[in-house]
């Protein structure tokens, strides 16, 4: 780096160098430039006359060689803002989308903030949505669960931080991790890319668990909805973030598995993202 530029100046040449790996190539430097120098972007703007020293360019330039790697912006600063929270992320989570908002708004509006209620959130990873319902609805009672133990180990990590002593955190495959248990709310942003989706080779980055369920991206749907009735209240929601045009096969398993008032949300960029639907009544129990 030339000793003379300024931060302001330095970020100009990283955007360009990040141009042709990212969508968002200026927010992406100065998020990896304050990480070096422990700022928020303000900072960064206020402070723009200010000079990069030739430890923090090395820094600096290591972060914008590994983002053009493919690494995302969020495990290089290690935090991702989700639901206006902020939330350490490691590789061994998924990077929390902000679509996934679109999911926590929908099951805030199915809890009255006066009343008790029980929910579970299949496949946490980072603990956002859990994190984000229980910061929300204080009544709730919170159940997160996650395949991977080193994933519930970064969403205890992120509760700790924030003083959510209460959500209770669950290791095993979905429902095998809460036997026996009913709730008023399941919610899950499960892997639902198709194993053979290009999409994956530009997420190489990010744990394949908590991308692909397998060769047609329904599998966890499948076993997600064969499974809701036995796990939640009469009347319970179960609540699905799926891919983009994956809408009508979802609807199809809730109502082949006797869900009611199946219904489908978009979210901000106006594609279709969630969808959720009541159960009925619960099976009856074998005599």
């Amino acid at each position: 780096m030339n000793s003379m530029s300024t931060i302001a100046e330095r970020l100009a040449r990283a955007t360009r160098e990040l141009s042709d790996c990212s969508d968002s190539p200026r927010l992406d430097a100065e998020l990896l430039l304050g990480k070096v120098l422990a700022r928020n972007r303000t900072g960064l703007v206020v402070d723009d006359s200010l000079r990069l020293d030739s430890a923090g360019e090395r820094a600096f330039a290591q972060l914008l060689a590994e983002r053009r790697a493919g690494s995302p912006v969020a495990y290089l600063t290690g935090m991702r803002e989700f639901w206006s929270i902020e939330l350490r992320v490691t590789p061994a989570v998924l990077v929390p989308r902000p679509e996934t908002e679109t999911l926590v708004e929908l099951v805030l509006e199915h809890l009255p903030a006066g009343r008790d209620s029980t929910v579970l959130d299949l496949g946490t990873g980072s603990g956002a949505i859990a994190i984000a319902i229980a910061t929300e609805r204080p009544l709730a009672q919170v159940t997160a669960t996650d395949l991977s133990a080193d994933a519930i180990d970064v969403a205890i990590m992120n509760s700790k931080r924030l003083g959510l002593s209460e959500i209770i955190w669950r290791r095993g495959s979905w429902f095998d991790a809460v036997p026996g248990e009913r709730f008023d709310v399941i919610v899950a942003n499960p892997p639902y890319i198709a194993a053979g989706d290009a999409a994956l080779a530009t997420l190489r980055a990010e744990p394949l668990l908590a991308l692909t369920p397998g060769s047609s991206g329904l599998e966890a749907f499948e076993s997600i909805i064969g499974r809701a009735a036995d796990h939640l209240h009469e009347r319970g929601l179960l609540a699905l973030e799926h891919g983009s045009g994956q809408g009508p096969d979802v609807a199809a398993l809730l109502e082949r598995h006797g869900f009611v008032d199946i219904r489908s949300r978009a979210d901000r960029a106006g594609v279709a993202r969630v969808a959720w639907a009541y159960v009925h009544s619960h099976p009856k129990v074998p005599s």
